[in-house]
């Protein structure tokens, strides 16, 4: 007598709702995701074992490079535009719609404002290039950037400060910086750096 033999069962496994799922989660990441603002320099932060993180949000970052240049971000639009303005007043300024547009969507800020009205004039991929020739001055006779952090706090009183100096900036520099901030009477900000392996 013969064996009878099983009738294979087939093994197909419909995978439409799962890649449903993955599209539906993948869309869902990247619309709540932030993302960082380009940098105009590069900046290679010391390490550190300190696992504190800084805010995501309201907050101004003091970028300082290497060479000596200062930036500076801002993450709330309406706060970069009501510093401008406030600037603009400093320097007998005014500042036109579209230039005040250019510099809302600008992620650094780094001219002298004396450059700022020629500087948004530009085009965004010019812009990106002009900025790294560039920094807020914060030297002794021209200190702009205690102007830009003094109406930063003004606007808004509960934003929080972050330096990110670059590993090799001179210390003389990264002083300055916060001699500045103890002027203004700013005691508490976070150093950005890199968690040592």
């Amino acid at each position: 007598m013969s064996k009878i033999k099983p009738k294979r069962k087939d093994t197909f496994i419909d995978m439409t709702a799962m890649s449903d799922v993955t599209v539906l989660l993948l869309t869902f990441f990247m619309s709540t995701s932030t993302f960082l603002p380009k940098e105009p320099v590069k900046i290679a932060s010391p390490s550190s074992v300190s696992e504190t993180k800084i805010p995501e949000s309201n907050i101004m970052t003091i970028l300082v490079d290497k060479s000596g240049k200062i930036y500076m971000t801002l993450d709330r639009k309406d706060n970069k535009l009501a510093v401008l303005e406030e600037i603009g007043k400093d320097y007998n300024i005014t500042f036109t719609p579209a230039e005040k547009l250019s510099f809302v969507n600008q992620a650094n800020i780094g001219m002298p404002a004396g450059m700022l009205q020629k500087f948004l004039d530009l085009r965004p991929e010019q812009q990106d290039k002009v900025l790294k020739d560039y920094g807020i001055p914060s030297d002794s006779t021209n200190n702009q950037l205690k102007l830009w952090i003094q109406h930063a706090v003004t606007v808004n009183s509960d934003i929080k400060i972050a330096i990110k100096a670059d590993k090799d900036s001179p210390y003389s520099l990264v002083k300055s910086v916060l001699s500045t901030l103890q002027e203004l009477k700013q005691y508490r900000y976070h150093l950005v750096t890199s968690l040592a392996q």
